[in-house]
């Protein structure tokens, strides 16, 4: 699919964005390992979060759902999973893989999972590593580096494990197999990452404790279900924060968005970089804090990014790579190498795709260094199958002088189904077209 963009006169109204999709799956999972009823209203209904009940289905767990954006989830206590008959599909999704990686591990039975190209091609030793340290065979392509993985779990042993690089997915499925041991499993980080599963799981009854970079879980203590009601994607709405401040003509809302201080560091660098944002914080839910945050036409200045702060937007630099692109002076991006090894390698294709918008921006090993410009030139770019790549060049569109065309546009869908949606909302000239 063809998304054909054209920059609009003015950028104006309110968006709630999609439900988290970290949170969404998480709570899933969650609600599957405890005992009792588990009711998710705001479920991200994406590919992603979908191949994640598909996969919990598979294993045995009762799910309704997603209906209005509400899943329930019927679970059965965490030695309540059957051994799936066929292959797990974890589609595009590396949460869904690398989280439940964790989970079969502890399972008295045979399993394989699997994912679509690109996922195959994603590293998973960092998982299967100190999994199997924690007693689990795994074996897969690469000595079990790559997709498929066939998953032969049982009796764990606790683990004390640093991660060499911070990652809340590997973090979540040490967690997650921390519950079917019977001591305590101590997780390291060099940096803090998103902590969406140590809220939901103390939240759930988990006996976890949190000690500065360090996390600590105690096993075979049952999970109590929740009510969760997920706040909206701070990733989502990261795209239209950055078109806010970009556009000369901007007022924007973005309502009921996650503002867990570990996911917000995208507004900590805009804010650093000059942009107009306000925070109005609302209700908690499920540990989680959230709120609106208000955003309007700005001028944008270059910094320096990195250390601790990429772990906290990571998911985010493709569309602070279009911020830097038109602000003034230079920005440069470092120790974002994870970028990688996501649904593309983001650090080319970034790079590569906004040059064809007129943008100076170099990729570097582990980032970018970009050299603000007065204007973005309307261009047919590629999203290379990566949603957020996707959604950055629609973006960038949005300011650029004339019109934009972002192939391979039907990917969105992962992560935002309602993108189009919201952007019509918003006034926005934007069309659909098949390839």
């Amino acid at each position: 699919m063809r998304l054909i963009i054209q920059p609009p006169p003015s950028l104006e109204g309110n968006i709630q964005p999609p439900g988290d999709k970290s949170i969404s799956h998480r709570a899933a999972i969650i609600g599957a390992l405890a005992e009792g009823t588990t009711v998710i209203d705001g479920f991200l209904a994406g590919a992603d979060c979908l191949s994640t009940l598909n996969c919990l289905r598979a294993l045995g767990v009762d799910i309704a759902g997603p209906d209005g954006g509400r899943v329930v989830v019927r679970g059965g206590g965490l030695d309540s999973l059957k051994e799936p008959e066929t292959v797990l599909d974890a589609g595009n999704s590396g949460t869904t893989m690398r989280l439940l990686l964790g989970v079969l591990a502890g399972q008295p039975f045979y399993s394989v999972i699997n994912g679509d190209e690109s996922l195959r091609r994603r590293p998973m030793g960092r998982v299967t590593g100190p999994l199997r340290s924690m007693g689990a065979a795994i074996w897969g392509r690469q000595n079990g580096e790559l997709a498929p993985l066939s998953v032969r779990g049982g009796k764990l042993e606790p683990l004390a494990y640093t991660l060499p690089v911070a990652s809340a997915q590997v973090k979540s499925a040490l967690l997650l197999a921390g519950l079917f041991t019977s001591g305590e499993t101590i997780v390291t980080e060099p940096c803090r990452s998103r902590d969406h599963s140590e809220r939901m799981l103390r939240a759930a009854g988990a006996d976890l404790r949190v000690e500065g970079l360090r996390v600590r879980i105690r096993g075979r203590k049952p999970l109590k279900p929740l009510t969760i009601n997920v706040p909206g994607d701070i990733s989502a709405a990261a795209f239209f924060l950055v078109a806010g401040c970009l556009h000369p003509r901007a007022a924007l809302t973005l309502e009921k968005v996650n503002l867990n201080p570990t996911r917000t560091g995208i507004i900590d660098v805009l804010t650093a970089m000059g942009a107009p944002l306000e925070i109005i914080p609302g209700e908690e839910t499920a540990g989680e804090p959230a709120g609106s945050i208000r955003v309007t036409s700005g001028r944008l200045h270059g910094l320096e990014v990195g250390g601790a702060m990429i772990p906290r937007l990571i998911d985010e630099i493709p569309v602070l790579a279009v911020a830097a692109a038109l602000a003034e002076g230079e920005t440069l991006i470092r120790g974002a190498a994870e970028l990688k090894v996501k649904e593309s390698d983001r650090i080319a294709m970034v790079a590569g795709e906004l040059a064809r918008m007129g943008a100076e921006i170099y990729a570097r090993p582990d980032g970018f260094r970009i050299k603000g410009v007065r204007r973005l030139r309307g261009a047919v770019v590629d999203s290379h199958g990566d949603h957020r790549l996707a959604m950055a060049l629609a973006m960038a569109g949005l300011v650029a002088e004339g019109t934009t065309e972002v192939r391979g546009a039907e990917c969105i869908a992962i992560s935002y189904p309602g993108f189009t949606a919201d952007l019509a909302r918003l006034g926005v000239m934007v069309k659909e077209e098949d390839d």
